[in-house]
């Protein structure tokens, strides 16, 4: 069994050889994507790949498979990654970001009030519970989006497994 499956399987992300150039790996993803419309959906080209699955449903977590066919050397290197849109991954990253700042602000307040005996900063302690109440529910969306959205990344795993299986170089 193909060691590339096997990564597949187990990451969002993997990197495979292939002794085809880029422009016949393009044409085979593309046939492969033509052969299955009723399913799947995307752009191809000689570079980079987008995929998505045809669903009727259209939530925020919706993923796809980003591939990018790149030459070394002698050989064609294809890479891929399982995810939701950038747009999406960006803004739940903003927010974690934006959280933890916050948290670790209002922290610093409790703490230096603490240290020099003042009560200048009363609401900080209660301000710091808050926003970890709002990084938990930025998990727990994010999770939500990951469990709507198993059904499309099973599909996605497939497509990648089978569309790029006869490509990969024999070791």
């Amino acid at each position: 069994m193909k060691e590339t499956l096997n990564h597949i399987r187990n990451r969002p992300r993997f990197k495979m050889y292939s002794n085809l150039s880029p422009e016949e790996c393009e044409k085979n993803l593309r046939a492969y994507l033509t052969s299955h419309n009723d399913e799947f959906f995307g752009n191809i080209n000689r570079e980079v790949a987008t995929i998505f699955v045809k669903t009727t449903e259209n939530n925020y977590w919706k993923p796809n498979l980003a591939i990018r066919i790149e030459k070394e050397e002698s050989t064609t290197v294809i890479r891929g990654i399982f995810g939701p849109s950038s747009a999406v991954w960006t803004f739940f990253m903003f927010l974690y970001f934006l959280f933890t700042v916050a948290w670790m602000a209002f922290f610093t307040l409790y703490y230096v009030e603490k240290q020099i005996n003042t009560n200048n900063y009363p609401w900080a302690l209660p301000c710091s519970f808050t926003v970890l109440v709002f990084i938990g529910l930025t998990y727990a969306a994010a999770r939500f989006g990951q469990y709507q959205a198993r059904e499309e990344m099973n599909a996605l795993r497939r497509f990648a497994e089978e569309a790029t299986f006869p490509l990969e170089k024999e070791e």
